[in-house]
Protein backbone atom coordinates (compact mmCIF):
# COMPACT_ATOMS: atom_id res chain seq x y z
CA UNK A 1 0.00 0.00 0.00
CA UNK A 2 1.38 3.56 -0.43
CA UNK A 3 2.34 5.43 2.62
CA UNK A 4 0.43 8.54 3.64
CA UNK A 5 2.95 10.65 2.32
CA UNK A 6 2.87 9.38 -1.31
CA UNK A 7 -1.23 9.07 -0.91
CA UNK A 8 -1.61 12.55 -0.24
CA UNK A 9 -2.14 14.67 -3.40
CA UNK A 10 0.33 17.12 -4.06
CA UNK A 11 0.14 20.87 -4.68
CA UNK A 12 2.08 22.93 -6.75
CA UNK A 13 3.49 25.86 -5.46
CA UNK A 14 1.14 28.12 -6.93
CA UNK A 15 -1.20 25.84 -5.21
CA UNK A 16 0.02 25.94 -2.19
CA UNK A 17 0.31 30.21 -2.48
CA UNK A 18 1.31 32.15 0.67
CA UNK A 19 -0.17 33.13 3.68
CA UNK A 20 -0.22 36.67 2.37
CA UNK A 21 -2.63 35.42 -0.36
CA UNK A 22 -5.26 34.88 2.02
CA UNK A 23 -4.31 37.60 4.83
CA UNK A 24 -2.97 39.90 2.54
CA UNK A 25 0.03 41.93 2.96
CA UNK A 26 -0.21 44.66 4.93
CA UNK A 27 1.02 44.40 8.69
CA UNK A 28 -0.47 44.00 12.07
CA UNK A 29 0.81 45.47 14.96
CA UNK A 30 1.31 44.66 18.81
CA UNK A 31 0.70 47.00 21.80
CA UNK A 32 3.20 46.52 24.57
CA UNK A 33 3.30 48.75 28.06
CA UNK A 34 1.68 52.32 28.49
CA UNK A 35 -2.17 51.57 26.30
CA UNK A 36 -4.74 53.91 27.12
CA UNK A 37 -2.22 56.76 27.36
CA UNK A 38 -2.99 57.63 23.53
CA UNK A 39 -6.55 58.64 24.58
CA UNK A 40 -6.84 62.59 25.24
CA UNK A 41 -9.50 62.17 28.32
CA UNK A 42 -6.36 60.17 30.37
CA UNK A 43 -3.81 61.83 29.06
CA UNK A 44 -5.11 65.25 29.70
CA UNK A 45 -5.31 64.58 33.45
CA UNK A 46 -1.04 63.27 33.66
CA UNK A 47 0.53 65.56 36.16
CA UNK A 48 4.30 64.96 34.24
CA UNK A 49 3.81 64.56 30.49
CA UNK A 50 4.66 62.88 28.24
CA UNK A 51 3.43 60.02 28.91
CA UNK A 52 4.63 56.78 26.97
CA UNK A 53 3.21 53.53 25.10
CA UNK A 54 5.33 50.97 23.00
CA UNK A 55 3.82 49.69 19.31
CA UNK A 56 5.84 46.76 17.52
CA UNK A 57 4.85 46.53 14.06
CA UNK A 58 4.97 42.82 12.70
CA UNK A 59 5.01 41.06 9.83
CA UNK A 60 1.54 38.95 8.29
CA UNK A 61 2.68 35.06 8.97
CA UNK A 62 -0.52 34.35 10.22
CA UNK A 63 -3.95 35.49 10.92
CA UNK A 64 -4.62 37.28 13.99
CA UNK A 65 -8.29 36.86 16.00
CA UNK A 66 -10.35 40.00 15.12
CA UNK A 67 -11.47 42.12 18.36
CA UNK A 68 -8.21 40.94 19.97
CA UNK A 69 -6.66 44.49 20.40
CA UNK A 70 -4.70 43.48 17.44
CA UNK A 71 -5.63 46.91 15.66
CA UNK A 72 -7.40 44.37 12.88
CA UNK A 73 -10.33 47.04 12.85
CA UNK A 74 -7.72 49.44 11.43
CA UNK A 75 -5.97 47.24 9.51
CA UNK A 76 -8.98 46.76 7.75
CA UNK A 77 -9.66 50.03 6.69
CA UNK A 78 -6.19 50.54 5.41
CA UNK A 79 -6.22 47.26 3.25
CA UNK A 80 -8.95 49.04 2.18
CA UNK A 81 -7.68 52.45 1.76
CA UNK A 82 -4.23 51.72 -0.12
CA UNK A 83 -5.02 48.58 -2.01
CA UNK A 84 -3.51 45.76 0.92
CA UNK A 85 -0.47 47.78 0.36
CA UNK A 86 1.78 50.19 2.41
CA UNK A 87 2.62 53.30 0.51
CA UNK A 88 6.06 54.20 0.41
CA UNK A 89 4.69 57.84 1.64
CA UNK A 90 5.98 59.50 4.45
CA UNK A 91 4.47 57.77 7.67
CA UNK A 92 3.28 60.99 9.71
CA UNK A 93 0.91 61.70 6.76
CA UNK A 94 -0.20 58.42 6.84
CA UNK A 95 -1.31 57.77 9.81
CA UNK A 96 -2.98 60.97 9.89
CA UNK A 97 -5.14 60.04 6.67
CA UNK A 98 -5.38 56.66 8.03
CA UNK A 99 -7.02 58.30 11.73
CA UNK A 100 -9.80 60.47 9.72
CA UNK A 101 -10.96 57.46 7.56
CA UNK A 102 -11.35 55.65 10.50
CA UNK A 103 -12.78 57.90 12.94
CA UNK A 104 -14.92 59.67 10.59
CA UNK A 105 -18.05 60.32 12.58
CA UNK A 106 -17.39 58.23 15.51
CA UNK A 107 -18.48 59.68 19.05
CA UNK A 108 -15.83 57.73 20.54
CA UNK A 109 -12.50 58.01 17.73
CA UNK A 110 -9.87 55.05 18.38
CA UNK A 111 -6.26 56.12 19.52
CA UNK A 112 -3.77 56.59 16.99
CA UNK A 113 -1.34 54.06 18.27
CA UNK A 114 -3.45 51.72 16.40
CA UNK A 115 -2.35 53.48 13.20
CA UNK A 116 1.35 54.53 14.08
CA UNK A 117 2.15 50.24 15.26
CA UNK A 118 0.44 49.50 11.91
CA UNK A 119 2.56 51.99 9.69
CA UNK A 120 5.81 52.59 11.59
CA UNK A 121 8.37 49.57 11.42
CA UNK A 122 10.28 48.51 14.25
CA UNK A 123 9.76 48.89 17.77
CA UNK A 124 8.51 52.65 18.78
CA UNK A 125 7.55 54.69 21.77
CA UNK A 126 4.69 57.46 21.18
CA UNK A 127 4.93 60.05 23.61
CA UNK A 128 1.96 61.45 23.94
CA UNK A 129 1.10 65.12 25.94
CA UNK A 130 -2.40 66.32 25.90
CA UNK A 131 -0.73 70.28 25.35
CA UNK A 132 0.20 68.72 21.55
CA UNK A 133 -2.74 68.68 19.68
CA UNK A 134 -4.85 68.07 21.91
CA UNK A 135 -2.92 64.79 22.96
CA UNK A 136 -4.46 63.11 19.48
CA UNK A 137 -1.45 63.00 17.56
CA UNK A 138 2.02 61.35 19.74
CA UNK A 139 4.67 64.79 20.26
CA UNK A 140 7.22 62.61 19.58
CA UNK A 141 8.13 59.12 18.56
CA UNK A 142 11.14 57.25 19.32
CA UNK A 143 11.87 54.19 16.88
CA UNK A 144 14.05 51.26 17.06
CA UNK A 145 15.22 49.08 14.30
CA UNK A 146 17.78 47.10 15.49
CA UNK A 147 17.57 43.72 13.86
CA UNK A 148 19.49 42.38 16.78
CA UNK A 149 17.23 43.80 19.19
CA UNK A 150 13.97 42.76 16.93
CA UNK A 151 15.52 39.02 17.11
CA UNK A 152 16.00 39.35 20.59
CA UNK A 153 12.15 40.17 21.48
CA UNK A 154 10.79 38.00 19.30
CA UNK A 155 12.48 35.14 21.36
CA UNK A 156 10.87 36.77 24.91
CA UNK A 157 7.69 37.17 23.47
CA UNK A 158 4.69 34.78 23.81
CA UNK A 159 1.73 35.42 22.59
CA UNK A 160 -1.78 32.84 23.79
CA UNK A 161 -4.77 33.19 22.25
CA UNK A 162 -7.53 33.79 25.11
CA UNK A 163 -11.03 35.36 23.50
CA UNK A 164 -12.09 38.34 21.29
CA UNK A 165 -13.76 40.83 23.12
CA UNK A 166 -17.47 39.85 23.49
CA UNK A 167 -20.62 41.84 21.93
CA UNK A 168 -21.65 44.50 23.68
CA UNK A 169 -18.80 45.07 25.33
CA UNK A 170 -17.45 49.06 26.12
CA UNK A 171 -14.73 48.96 28.18
CA UNK A 172 -15.45 52.70 29.32
CA UNK A 173 -18.05 51.83 31.67
CA UNK A 174 -16.22 52.91 34.60
CA UNK A 175 -13.44 55.49 34.53
CA UNK A 176 -10.86 55.87 37.85
CA UNK A 177 -9.20 58.63 36.32
CA UNK A 178 -6.80 58.55 39.04
CA UNK A 179 -4.21 61.50 37.96
CA UNK A 180 -1.00 58.88 39.97
CA UNK A 181 -2.22 55.94 38.03
CA UNK A 182 -2.49 57.68 34.18
CA UNK A 183 1.63 58.70 35.71
CA UNK A 184 2.61 55.11 36.39
CA UNK A 185 0.88 54.10 33.29
CA UNK A 186 3.10 56.85 30.98
CA UNK A 187 5.76 55.35 32.94
CA UNK A 188 5.12 52.20 32.37
CA UNK A 189 5.46 52.74 28.55
CA UNK A 190 8.74 54.77 28.72
CA UNK A 191 10.26 52.03 31.36
CA UNK A 192 8.95 49.37 28.44
CA UNK A 193 10.79 50.53 25.51
CA UNK A 194 14.23 51.45 27.25
CA UNK A 195 14.21 47.54 28.66
CA UNK A 196 13.81 46.37 24.99
CA UNK A 197 16.76 48.56 23.97
CA UNK A 198 18.68 47.02 27.15
CA UNK A 199 17.40 43.44 26.22
CA UNK A 200 16.39 43.51 30.13
CA UNK A 201 13.62 41.02 30.20
CA UNK A 202 13.11 40.95 33.97
CA UNK A 203 12.42 44.95 33.05
CA UNK A 204 10.19 44.90 30.30
CA UNK A 205 8.40 41.56 32.46
CA UNK A 206 7.45 44.48 35.05
CA UNK A 207 6.31 47.52 32.42
CA UNK A 208 4.03 45.22 31.43
CA UNK A 209 2.54 44.24 34.76
CA UNK A 210 2.62 47.90 35.93
CA UNK A 211 0.54 48.60 32.72
CA UNK A 212 -1.88 45.69 33.87
CA UNK A 213 -1.93 47.03 37.65
CA UNK A 214 -3.09 50.45 35.57
CA UNK A 215 -5.64 49.23 33.94
CA UNK A 216 -7.26 47.54 36.60
CA UNK A 217 -7.59 50.55 38.68
CA UNK A 218 -8.17 53.06 36.17
CA UNK A 219 -10.64 51.68 34.15
CA UNK A 220 -11.99 48.17 35.58
CA UNK A 221 -13.77 47.28 32.73
CA UNK A 222 -10.97 46.65 30.75
CA UNK A 223 -10.33 43.69 32.55
CA UNK A 224 -13.55 42.58 34.29
CA UNK A 225 -17.18 42.75 32.70
CA UNK A 226 -20.48 41.29 32.97
CA UNK A 227 -20.00 40.34 29.00
CA UNK A 228 -16.89 38.68 29.83
CA UNK A 229 -16.53 34.64 30.51
CA UNK A 230 -13.06 34.34 31.25
CA UNK A 231 -11.59 35.11 34.85
CA UNK A 232 -9.14 37.50 32.72
CA UNK A 233 -7.69 38.07 36.18
CA UNK A 234 -6.83 35.01 37.63
CA UNK A 235 -5.82 33.85 34.17
CA UNK A 236 -3.20 36.78 34.37
CA UNK A 237 -1.90 36.50 37.62
CA UNK A 238 -0.87 33.21 37.08
CA UNK A 239 0.87 34.05 34.28
CA UNK A 240 2.52 36.44 36.21
CA UNK A 241 3.59 34.42 39.12
CA UNK A 242 5.79 32.37 36.81
CA UNK A 243 7.04 34.39 34.22
CA UNK A 244 8.83 37.80 34.50
CA UNK A 245 5.73 39.27 33.18
CA UNK A 246 2.45 39.17 31.25
CA UNK A 247 -0.15 41.90 30.36
CA UNK A 248 -3.30 41.60 27.71
CA UNK A 249 -3.44 42.66 24.10
CA UNK A 250 -6.50 44.55 24.02
CA UNK A 251 -8.96 45.67 27.00
CA UNK A 252 -11.68 42.57 27.20
CA UNK A 253 -8.90 39.43 26.85
CA UNK A 254 -7.99 39.55 23.07
CA UNK A 255 -4.29 37.75 23.39
CA UNK A 256 -2.18 37.22 26.63
CA UNK A 257 1.44 38.46 25.96
CA UNK A 258 4.18 36.95 28.34
CA UNK A 259 7.48 37.69 28.66
CA UNK A 260 9.38 34.51 29.12
CA UNK A 261 13.43 32.89 28.13
CA UNK A 262 11.67 29.77 28.33
CA UNK A 263 8.75 28.20 26.25
CA UNK A 264 5.05 29.06 27.62
CA UNK A 265 3.02 26.02 26.48
CA UNK A 266 0.49 26.73 24.02
CA UNK A 267 1.93 30.00 23.07
CA UNK A 268 3.33 31.27 19.79
CA UNK A 269 5.72 33.94 18.87
CA UNK A 270 5.72 36.76 16.12
CA UNK A 271 7.71 38.55 13.50
CA UNK A 272 9.31 42.24 13.97
CA UNK A 273 8.70 43.90 10.56
CA UNK A 274 11.32 45.83 10.77
CA UNK A 275 12.99 49.08 8.26
CA UNK A 276 15.41 46.63 7.15
CA UNK A 277 13.06 43.77 6.86
CA UNK A 278 9.99 43.58 4.26
CA UNK A 279 6.60 42.11 5.10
Amino acid sequence: MPSEETARPSLSAKARGKITDAIGDFPYRLQLAGGWIDQPFVSALDPAPPGSMVVVSLNPTFRLMDRAGMATGSRKIAQQLWKDRLPGADPAGLVEELYAEENRGKAEPSGTQDMIGLIYPGVCRLDYHAGYRGGIFPKHIESNNDPGIARWLERVLHLLPVMPRPEGYNPLGIKNLDPAFIRRLGQSGHDCFDAIVGRNVAALGASLNETMRCWEVLLPHTVRHPTISVDLMALLRYYQARNPGAMYSGCGGGYLTVVSERAVPGSFRVSIRIASRTP
